[in-house]
C-alpha cells in the first residue's frame, strides 16, 4: 500500500492510500489546506484543532449541499424520463390511429375506383 506525505496547515502527515490514489489524496489534502488557510485569514489564530474542525465542517456542508442537489437532479431526471416515455406512448398511439385511418381511407378510395371502373 503506497504512502505519501501531505501538508496541511504547515504540518506534514504521512498517509497510506490505495494504489493509484496518490494524486487524489494529495489533491484532497491540498483542498483542506487551502480551506484551513482561508479560515485562519478570516478568524485569526483560534487554535489549530478548531480551524481544522471548522474546515472539515465547511467541506462536509458543501458535500451535503452537492448531494442534495444531485438527489434533486436525479429526481427531476426520472420525472422527465417518465414524461418522455408517456409522450412516446401517446405518439405511438396517435401514429397507430393515423395509420388505421389511412388504411380505411385507402379502402374507400379503392372501392370508389372499382365502382367507377365497373360503372
Amino acid at each position: 500500500m503506497p504512502q505519501i506525505n501531505v501538508t496541511i496547515d504547515g504540518k506534514n502527515y504521512r498517509m497510506a492510500c490505495a494504489d493509484g490514489e496518490e494524486a487524489h489524496l494529495t489533491a484532497l489534502a491540498a483542498g483542506l489546506d487551502t480551506r484551513v488557510t482561508e479560515l485562519r485569514r478570516a478568524f485569526g489564530e483560534i487554535g489549530d484543532m478548531r480551524l481544522h474542525v471548522m474546515a472539515a465542517l465547511t467541506q462536509a456542508d458543501e458535500l451535503l449541499e452537492v448531494k442534495d442537489r444531485l438527489a434533486a437532479l436525479e429526481s427531476e431526471t426520472a420525472l422527465l424520463r417518465a414524461k418522455v416515455d408517456s409522450a412516446d406512448t401517446d405518439q405511438a398511439a396517435a401514429e397507430a390511429r393515423i395509420a388505421a385511418g389511412l388504411g380505411r381511407f385507402a379502402e374507400r378510395i379503392e372501392r370508389l375506383a372499382n365502382a367507377v371502373s365497373a360503372g
